[in-house]
């Protein structure tokens, strides 16, 4: 499996178009375009997940600078999320 980030979506992007898109290099699994959890809109980026590793890279190379929506896209292979520490805003406990 292939997780494939693509950034600088169009606010107008939909996960059907960029479905079609990397249809045409393989099998898609997932499509997910990042929304603001507050207000919902479009966050401009997404990610991409494909079944075949191969596929995957194809679909990197072939679709990385091309535009939709009117913007070039930036495609490339996705980096394993971030740990984060415990959340709470850096107050610790409660000393009340």
């Amino acid at each position: 499996m292939k997780n494939i980030y693509v950034g600088n979506l169009s606010f107008e992007a939909t996960e059907e178009s960029v479905r079609a898109l990397f249809e045409a290099y393989g099998t898609v699994g997932r499509v997910n375009i990042v929304t603001d959890r507050d207000t919902g809109q479009p966050r401009g980026f997404g990610f991409v997940e494909m079944a075949n590793d191969g596929e995957g890279e194809k679909a990197i190379a072939a679709v990385n600078g091309t535009e939709l929506g009117g913007r070039a896209l930036n495609v490339n292979e996705a980096r394993p999320k971030a740990e984060r520490s415990g959340g709470g805003g850096g107050f610790g406990r409660k000393r009340w």
